[in-house]
């Protein structure tokens, strides 16, 4: 895994951390549905939360890809262009 990708994990982790009621671990392999718990609104406003952090649009096919916290970094850096 790259310094970037651990970089967008850590503050992925980090804007989850706010979003979240309760504590959670949060990893790179956390299954952001099943083990947060995240309805599909949650997971949408999330997802629009990173592209105004990021300044990117994550297209919806790129986030039906996504399953894990270390998936979304991979798919930001990669439409941030830094993989």
């Amino acid at each position: 895994m790259t310094e970037t990708v651990r970089d967008t994990q850590a503050e992925i982790i980090d804007g989850l951390q706010q979003l979240l009621k309760k504590p959670a671990t949060l990893e790179p392999s956390t299954n952001i549905v099943r083990d947060l718990q995240l309805d599909s609104l949650a997971v949408m406003d999330f997802i629009m939360s990173l592209e105004d952090r990021f300044e990117i649009v994550i297209p919806l096919d790129r986030v039906a890809e996504v399953e894990t916290l270390g998936d979304l970094a991979r798919v930001v850096d990669q439409l941030r262009g830094r993989n």
